[in-house]
């Protein structure tokens, strides 16, 4: 054990089965342990470095805002702030964006959201939000009430009040839970991540956006990991053709620095008023720098991208030896595999490559551009692994 790994055991919470590799430099799609091992990195911190690792120009314009000011309150006014909030209305269409730290706060934001638009119009006994079984939103305590995954929950009780679920392609379930407990929103993920990339399909995603409109129900979109190009269009929501009232979203849009933002259409944009939200870090200028950095790189070129990758591993993975199936969503993918998906993450691994599991699924989360025959190398080492 190296002295680095003695001192996270001693030191650090132990929240985390961390492997025993210590990475200490990268470059793009490559990453570079303590013994001067290379890897290609499949995982991009989970969704986070949309461009790799030390991308150049995400580097000099983290460099440059941080040689300039490093952080403001939200009292007065930083251009990044302004910059990235702009980029987020004109290629969405959405209104006003509020910016935090992480996904779990851009969620609650949403949560707020929905709450304040239907305690204002119906009164204060509107307020529970429907989400759907097996979706992740969170680990603060009113996210993980809002997850739909059952042992997320068996510790921490009792949660935050207000949260139903439902299963995730039964439209009519939903609605009648939605209508016994007076929803004021629903919020669901268009792939879900860490309940095994799993997509909802559009069928049933445009079935609950039509109901949500029909009853004035805030319907909100967590693209969280989904979101920034992942999926292969810039939200996840716009491969379903649906228009959400409130958007989250947070990891891939700093590129690698804590950024959350939460969208809002026109119908809500005016919900939050001085001090019915706030937040220290949110909006800082290093992260928005990098923001606008990312942001701004991911055009129909880089989309289209995403997308022939995406074939690619598809048509690569689904016929191979001891794969069983293969789900997801642009770079946002799922391996069911006849081996356990820990045994071939530690052989991609002892091969040169890292993974990611989600539940009983090997995950991949490659960055935007990783290089085609870099990706290739990757996906025959995963290939060999699941033999």
């Amino acid at each position: 054990m190296s002295i680095i790994q003695e001192k996270d055991k001693e030191y650090v919470a132990g929240t985390y089965k961390r492997f025993p590799v210590e990475i200490v430099s990268g470059k793009g799609s490559i990453v570079v342990d303590s013994k001067g091992k290379e890897y290609i990195d499949m995982g991009s911190g989970i969704a986070v470095t949309s461009f790799g690792v030390c991308d150049d120009e995400w580097v000099n314009a983290v460099t440059k805002q941080a040689s300039a000011v490093q952080h403001m309150s939200n009292l007065y006014y930083t251009e990044p702030c302004g910059r990235l909030a702009e980029m987020l209305c004109k290629k969405t269409g959405m209104k006003k964006v509020f910016f935090s730290n992480s996904g779990a706060e851009a969620n609650e934001c949403a949560i707020k959201i929905a709450r304040k638009y239907s305690s204002d119009k119906y009164g204060d006994n509107r307020y529970t939000i429907v989400t759907l079984k097996n979706s992740f939103h969170g680990r603060t305590l009113t996210t993980l009430s809002a997850t739909g995954q059952e042992h997320y929950h068996e510790l921490f009780r009792p949660l935050t009040p207000g949260f139903v679920h439902a299963e995730a392609g039964n439209i009519e379930e939903l609605k009648r839970i939605a209508i016994e407990n007076n929803a004021a929103g629903i919020m669901m993920e268009c792939v879900q991540g860490e309940g095994g990339v799993l997509p909802i399909g559009e069928k049933f995603a445009k079935e609950v956006a039509d109901f949500a409109k029909e009853n004035d129900i805030i319907l909100i979109i967590d693209e969280v990991q989904t979101g920034n190009g992942r999926s292969g269009s810039l939200y996840s929501y716009m491969n379903y053709g649906i228009e959400p009232d409130v958007v989250s979203t947070a990891k891939g849009l700093a590129g690698g620095l804590p950024l959350g933002a939460t969208l809002m259409s026109e119908k809500v944009q005016n919900v939050l008023s001085f001090g019915d939200h706030g937040s220290t870090f949110g909006g800082n200028p290093v992260c928005c720098a990098a923001g606008c950095s990312v942001f701004s790189r991911i055009d129909d070129a880089m989309l289209a991208e995403v997308r022939r990758k995406s074939e690619y591993i598809f048509n690569s993975l689904s016929d191979a030896e001891g794969v069983e199936g293969v789900s997801g969503m642009g770079l946002m993918i799922g391996i069911k595999t006849s081996k356990p998906a820990s045994e071939i993450v530690a052989g991609c691994m002892e091969n040169g490559v890292l993974c990611l599991t989600a539940k009983d699924k090997v995950r991949l989360l490659p960055a935007l551009n990783i290089p085609f025959d870099t990706l290739q190398k990757a996906i025959e080492i995963i290939k060999e692994a699941c033999k």
